[in-house]
């Protein structure tokens, strides 16, 4: 025969088990039991062209496991004393080798870069640039594609593909900064 009161207690759900644990499962330096290193979040590995559709894939991934603060800078690595520091190494770096899937040849051109934001800033100088022959690439693709064999769905896609990347890369090219070094002024002629 059971007791009024052990009928009133309800078996805790998993978030309220990790949470009693003191794994907070909202922050970025919690590791889902899923997450292994081995597990590329971006379907094929960069091999240094279409950087744009590839940056965004690796954003959507690392945003969806909350680990953008990795790249971007918001999560810092805290003092070495610190209790949190062993969980922000393994999250940087499962965020480094899970979420970059790099070809070989690249990989080992970042092999030493010590974190994850330093790796990101170091893809971006690299990869991330604007220029006037990307441009006018893109721009003849449009100009020179027809539908011909193609399906009006594949047609449409192709075209929308193209489309979405030059105004990516425009968007880009336009700052608002004072420089005067002439660079601005040149960026806006190649276009």
């Amino acid at each position: 025969m059971s007791t009024g009161e052990d009928d009133n207690q309800s078996t805790p759900t998993m978030t309220e088990s990790l949470n009693q644990s003191g794994v907070d499962t909202s922050s970025p330096l919690y590791m889902h039991p899923s997450d292994n290193p081995g597990a590329a979040l971006v379907p094929a590995p960069f091999d240094g062209f279409c950087y744009q559709s590839w940056r965004r894939d690796v954003i959507r991934a690392l945003s969806v496991k909350n680990k953008l603060g990795f790249i971007n800078g918001e999560c810092k690595r805290p003092d070495p004393d610190s209790s949190k520091f062993c969980l922000w190494e393994m999250c940087d770096v499962w965020s480094h080798r899970g979420s970059f899937s790099l070809t070989k040849e690249i990989a080992d051109s970042v092999e030493y870069v010590a974190n994850t934001f330093e790796l990101w800033r170091e893809l971006e100088d690299r990869y991330d640039q604007t220029n006037g022959i990307k441009l006018y690439q893109i721009q003849k693709e449009i100009n020179d594609l027809s539908q011909g064999s193609l399906d009006i769905t594949s047609y449409y896609t192709k075209m929308k593909k193209l489309w979405e990347e030059l105004n990516t890369l425009i968007v880009k090219s336009h700052c608002n900064c004072n420089c005067s070094c002439g660079a601005k002024e040149s960026m806006h002629k190649a276009e």
